[in-house]
């Protein structure tokens, strides 16, 4: 099992993040590792390599910067920071990281995207929820 969670940079929301609540990996793919077929258990799994299949996760599946995955994903919560080209539907929450390119469909009830990551395709909220910016109020008015 690999323990070490990934060096993404999420910003200082601690708590809120997917990665807040991941204690380690089940499943790793490695950066030169490629691997063909479907996926599916329990656990959660990071890919820092290429995989090609689609998967149902009963967990987190997370796609590192330069991982790279073509087919379908299902998973409780996702979050990419690398590429995806197929649909992506998380039951619980989905994160796009600033260095994600993402080109399909994406499904589930809580959706952030970065500034700077790239999505081609369409979008789909189950239960949309809104939530205020924390930003400071007075730099945009």
């Amino acid at each position: 099992m690999m323990n070490k969670k990934p060096n993404i940079n999420l910003g200082e929301a601690k708590g809120r993040r997917i990665l807040d609540r991941v204690e380690g990996f089940a499943t790793s793919v490695g950066p030169k590792t490629s691997f063909t077929g479907a996926m599916g258990g329990a656990g959660h799994c990071i890919v820092y390599g290429c995989v090609e299949g689609d998967c149902d996760i009963d967990g987190t599946l997370v796609i590192a910067e330069g991982g790279r995955w073509i087919g379908g994903i299902v998973a409780n919560n996702v979050l990419i920071a690398g590429q995806v080209e197929g649909s992506l539907v998380a039951r619980e929450k989905m994160e796009i990281i600033s260095t994600a390119h993402i080109r399909g469909k994406l499904t589930s009830r809580m959706i952030a995207i970065a500034e700077g990551a790239v999505h081609e395709g369409e979008l789909q909220m189950d239960d949309v929820t809104r939530f205020a910016d924390r930003r400071d109020a007075g730099s945009v008015e």
